[in-house]
């Protein structure tokens, strides 16, 4: 294989996406993800593209272990690779609320460990089993949100913002991995769906996105991953960290 590319969250989506966009007869693709979509093993039958699911809940520290392990073998056997792509999609936008309603702690711990812990681990683990001598490539999926608050995403826009100084430190310590914390945008997935039927008390900024929607303004989950495709696999993958797909449009 010339590319050993590992996408979280590629069930479903924009990772499932992504993966449909990558996938190709030079390519190991490594799906980790809570279940495994026959509809992405049949695509990757389809472009004879190798396959491995890694079937794991990121939510739970022990899940998020145990795709680490998973992740840990599988790279042990593909050694030889030209380049190794890590893409940390997985996650979520829940809990929805303002400051003061957050009172679930299980809720957020479980936003805080899928969000940036997994992440983190993934990552560890990718860095510490790829071959140092190949085109490593981590693309985190960040958000606007971080970069900006929004009322409602306290706990959504904190882990963002997490993500990107984690992928700037990250960048500081190995730079030779190229790295990238990429906000994708307004994409129509299933979490643009959670957005829609929250309640306006916990996120105010509800009707807009239900404006968004009725007025086709959510970019294709399709339309996306073509254009981060592209970016990933361009010669200027790294050269700013913090990023927006938006600006290749």
């Amino acid at each position: 294989m010339q590319r050993v590319i590992i996408i979280s969250g590629a069930s479903r989506g924009l990772g499932l996406a992504l993966a449909k966009q990558l996938a190709d007869d030079r390519t190991h693709l490594i799906s980790i993800a809570r279940h495994n979509n026959p509809e992405l093993a049949a695509w990757c039958a389809q472009q004879k593209t190798s396959y491995q699911a890694i079937m794991a809940d990121l939510a739970l520290p022990n899940g998020a272990h145990a795709a680490s392990q998973h992740l840990q073998e599988a790279l042990s056997r593909f050694t030889n690779s030209h380049a190794y792509w890590l893409i940390n999609n997985a996650g979520t936008v829940n809990p929805m609320a303002q400051s003061h309603q957050l009172l679930d702690p299980h809720a957020i711990a479980h936003a805080l460990q899928l969000n940036i812990g997994s992440l983190m681990s993934l990552s560890a683990t990718f860095l510490a089993h790829s071959p140092s001598t190949a085109d490593r490539r981590i693309l985190n999926i960040s958000s606007g949100a971080g970069r900006g608050p929004v009322p409602g995403w306290g706990v959504y826009g904190a882990t963002k913002a997490a993500v990107d100084y984690y992928s700037q430190t990250l960048a500081m310590e190995h730079p030779q991995v190229k790295c990238v914390a990429l906000a994708p945008g307004v994409v129509d997935t299933d979490m643009q769906a959670t957005i829609r039927q929250s309640e306006e008390s916990h996120f105010p900024n509800r009707a807009r996105f239900i404006q968004l929607h009725q007025n086709q303004q959510l970019a294709s989950a399709s339309f996306t991953a073509e254009h981060i495709a592209r970016y990933l696999a361009d010669a200027s993958f790294g050269h700013k960290t913090i990023d927006d797909i938006r600006h290749y449009f």
